[in-house]
């Protein structure tokens, strides 16, 4: 990779302003400056320093967002708010996008990343990973609705879900519960609570395979993922 497009792609300035950067000698390569733009580096294996500090080399990001409401889940809007206009600019300049969707009245944990194959992985209907929501009706569940829900529902359009996994909160009402699915259709929750008769009043996503959302995150803020949560939701249930 030429050294002024990895500067450039990591936040160091534009590609012109990167070159003014070479010329005055900023920039060193295993202790010895470099000016040509040109100079061809491997960013996981060369030392590369800028004023002697290391730049530090990732090419991937990962991060868990609390989405919260009236944020849309995409990379762009004409007149929405998204998930992207949350982050950092030293973030951004990674180009993540959100895996999978949550609806724009949906908060809780949204992922981000720019790992098209880890994304495909976790999205991928057939590899059948967990995501679970902490789910506010308007009203009791009847045992007859319970079951409806854990053998799967057929939606408006016909289709019929995969079983859901269903449990009620400790201590809080039981117009609250917790409902586990392995897919990700359009507004599937709502359209599986309205197939039984139910109506979903508020609607958070609290768990994406094995990787829960951190407590200590404020709706609208984020975090990057550490190596180990990485790596759990590599192994996961995928």
């Amino acid at each position: 990779m030429r050294i002024d497009k990895l500067l450039a792609n990591m936040g160091f300035g534009s590609r012109k302003e990167v070159k003014q950067l070479l010329k005055k000698g900023g920039v060193t390569l295993s202790g010895a400056p470099v000016k040509d733009a040109k100079t061809q580096v491997d960013p996981e294996n060369d030392d590369i320093e800028i004023f002697g500090e290391k730049v530090e080399y990732k090419p991937n990001i990962y991060l868990m967002m609390n989405k919260p409401q009236g944020v849309i889940s995409a990379t762009e809007d004409a007149s929405e708010s998204t998930v992207l206009d949350l982050l950092e600019t030293e973030d951004l300049i990674y180009d993540p996008f959100p895996v999978g969707r949550l609806d724009k009245d949906t908060t809780g944990f949204m992922l981000l990343t720019n790992d098209g194959k880890l994304a495909h992985q976790l999205t991928s209907p057939k590899k059948k990973v967990d995501k679970t929501y902490r789910v506010h009706i308007d009203g009791v569940l009847t045992k007859d609705q319970e079951e409806e829900l854990k053998a799967g529902v057929v939606l408006d359009d016909g289709y019929k879900t995969k079983p859901a996994k269903l449990a009620y909160y400790n201590g809080e009402p039981e117009t609250t519960v917790q409902l586990t699915i392995t897919e990700g259709k359009f507004h599937q929750v709502k359209r599986m609570f309205q197939a039984v008769g139910r109506k979903v009043v508020a609607l958070k996503r609290e768990s994406i395979g094995p990787l829960t959302l951190d407590p200590d995150l404020e709706p609208g803020t984020y975090r990057e993922l550490n190596d180990d949560e990485v790596e759990l939701l590599r192994k996961g249930n995928l």
